[in-house]
Formats: structure tokens, sequence, C-alpha cells
């Protein structure tokens, strides 16, 4: 998967979010509650395993997305990107100001073992946020 490389660089924080619902409008942030905010290696760490994530074919599910992951310079106003993950149709969404048109959609392998870590770290950072034997 390949995220805004200017983004990358410049990237300080990143914001976990369990994902409560759809946006209300376009061009939104997903609503849900930050689970998690990951600093410094951590957060270079968790972008190197979302770029590691290999491609796919789109699955038919409809979109709904469980987790998404907002990333900020040191400024921390407006969000660089967030990628929004549906692990069920292999799609990833990103919006943000660092996202040039053609990252904009993406579609990831949700059976790689990148994957799977990429879940496990979303699921352990907000284990009561989880529904159980859900695969969001």
């Amino acid at each position: 998967m390949q995220l805004p490389a200017e983004a990358v660089a410049t990237t300080v924080l990143l914001e976990i979010i369990r994902i409560s619902e759809r946006p209300t409008k376009r061009g939104a942030p997903y609503p849900g509650m930050a689970s998690a905010h990951w600093i410094g290696s951590e957060a270079a760490d968790v972008m190197a395993l979302i770029e590691s994530l290999p491609g796919s074919e789109q699955h038919r599910c409809g979109f709904s997305p469980g987790w998404s992951v907002r990333a900020y310079a040191d400024t921390l106003d407006l969000a660089l990107f967030e990628a929004a993950f549906c692990f069920s149709c292999h799609e990833v969404r990103m919006r943000g100001t660092a996202v040039p048109p053609e990252l904009a959609t993406q579609f990831f392998d949700a059976d790689a073992p990148q994957a799977h870590a990429l879940l496990t770290l979303f699921r352990d950072a907000a284990p009561q946020l989880g529904r159980p034997g859900q695969k969001t």
C-alpha cells in the first residue's frame, strides 16, 4: 500500500480511531473514539507496516471500515491524512491535505500476515472498543 511520501516524512503523531459510523458529509473525518496515540518509532513502525500491506482486488461488502489512522505533523492541526480500513472488502480510503487523488482508494490483502499484524495492533490498542467475532 502506498502512503503519501511527504506526509510520512512529516508525521509526528498517529491517532488510531475505532470508527463508530460513517461521516455525515463528504470529506469529513470518520467519527469514532480515539483508542491510541503513537509517536516516534512506534508511529514510524506502524506506517512501515501499512506500507508493507500487499495489494489485492476489491471484495464487495459496501465498505464498512472499523478502524482509521490519522497522521499529524508537529502543528497538530488538520490531519495530513486519514486512512480508513475495511478488513472485509480489503479497501482503504484515504483523505486529507497530503493525499493525492491517485492514493485516495487502494486495496490490500486482508489475509496477509501484515494485515493480521495491523489489525492486532488496532485491537490491542483498544480491547474495550472491539466487537467480539467481528473482522473489522
